[in-house]
């Protein structure tokens, strides 16, 4: 039997059917605060459908998100704050907005010249909202805590409020870890914010380097898990378990697995 096409409209029916009074009860149980952290994790799990350029994957993932958008809408309908059509409306008015050099007179314009057209047009619209008082309030506080730090961090490079080359972040970053360090033998209660220290430092120097920080901690996210598996495979063909086993013997079998991806054991 083939499975029916649906559009729009009707997944927008579809949502409706699921918080009406006979839908599902889970459905009308959410709220937009109940449904946030859903949105967030939807969204990372489209990105690392990208990094896997798992194309089919990503176009499942898609949907997902798009139930975000659909679902939050449905909601703000419901209580007479917004719908859905309200959504289209504002990105769309948006887009045409920000793209004076596609729907305007404006032409000719670079990618970078683009970027800071946007950039300038966002910081009037947040303007004429009473948004924007302070430089730093450009950046949303909604963000995932590793992209706000990089955002904040862009943000007073604009300025001149910046390391001059990678080095000098290098430098930075022994300065904090020996921070770490004292805190650990003097201050126990501060080591948290040493920490917090420290990986803002850290994404400061991915940034100097070019280096997306959020890919490549998935990459190394990634990248661990693989190592781990091989651990517990080469263990099961031991007949050995994960808990019945010693750090020495796993630490001998990461290294295995390093050197069967062509990295040579370090330490």
């Amino acid at each position: 039997m083939t499975e029916p096409r649906y559009d729009l409209p009707a997944l927008l029916d579809i949502m409706a059917t699921l918080r009406s009074e006979n839908g599902c009860s889970w459905d009308r149980k959410q709220s937009f605060e109940t449904l946030a952290k859903y949105v967030i994790e939807e969204a990372h799990e489209v990105t690392e459908a990208i990094a896997a350029r798992d194309y089919t994957h990503l176009c499942e993932e898609l949907g997902d998100l798009l139930l975000q958008v659909v679902f939050q809408a449905q909601i703000g309908r419901e209580q007479g704050l917004f719908d859905f059509s309200d959504v289209v409306q504002g990105i769309s008015a948006k887009l045409v907005r920000r793209h004076p050099h596609v729907f305007a007179d404006q032409t000719g314009l670079t990618p970078e010249e683009v970027s800071s057209q946007w950039e300038l047009i966002k910081a009037e619209e947040k303007a004429g909202k009473g948004q924007g008082q302070w430089f730093m309030e450009q950046v949303s506080s909604g963000l995932p805590a590793l992209a706000r730090a990089e955002k904040l961090q862009k943000q007073a490079s604009k300025v001149g409020f910046d390391w001059n080359n990678p080095r000098a972040v290098l430098e930075k970053m022994q300065e904090e870890l020996g921070e770490i360090d004292q805190a650990l033998q003097e201050s126990p209660e501060k080591v948290a914010e040493e920490v917090g220290d420290l990986l803002f430092c850290a994404v400061n120097l991915a940034r100097h380097l070019n280096v997306d920080s959020e890919q490549a901690l998935k990459l190394t996210n990634q990248k661990f898990v693989r190592r781990f598996n091989h651990i517990e495979e080469r263990l099961q063909q031991q007949g050995k378990t994960l808990e019945g086993s010693n750090l020495g013997e796993m630490e001998s079998l990461w290294q295995e697995a390093k050197r069967r991806e062509g990295n040579p054991p370090i330490g």
